[in-house]
């Protein structure tokens, strides 16, 4: 199967605002009051997170029907913990991102817990995104001076 490429651009509104396009989407990023922003949009730490819960959606799904599971129901929880004192420019003594991220989804199904712990582990493994949050990407940043 060939390779899949995503891309988005951003347009920065403000000191904490940006507008993001993901196709024909748009997208607001955006920090809480106390974080200095206008709370016009979730922020990156929490988009993360709901990129996550939104993989573990499809994944769940895609394996549950794969494995003959039926799903009536499936919510999903997430928490992140970090610091933001590396990101505030005040310490440097922890990372800038997520100390942790816990995950609990609630699933109404009839199927075993033996079944379940297998599908869990198949959804863990297959999502892309909780791929790249439990391994190193490479990243590359770089400028244009315009």
């Amino acid at each position: 199967m060939m390779d899949l490429k995503f891309s988005v651009t951003a347009r920065s509104e403000s000191e904490t605002r940006v507008a993001v396009k993901a196709r024909n989407f748009t997208i607001y990023v955006d920090e809480p009051p106390q974080l200095g922003g206008e709370d016009k949009g979730a922020n990156p730490v929490e988009y993360v997170l709901a990129a996550l819960a939104g993989c573990l959606n499809v994944v769940a799904h895609l394996a549950a029907k794969e494995m003959g599971i039926t799903l009536q129901e499936l919510s999903i929880e997430i928490q992140g913990t970090l610091n933001p004192a590396k990101f505030q420019g005040k310490s440097y003594q922890e990372r800038a991102g997520y100390k942790q991220i816990d995950v609990l989804i609630n699933v109404k199904t009839n199927a075993d817990e033996q079944t379940l712990a297998k599908w869990l582990k198949v959804v863990e493994e297959r999502c892309p995104v909780s791929d790249n949050l439990a391994n190193p990407t490479p990243l590359r940043i770089t400028f244009n001076k315009l």
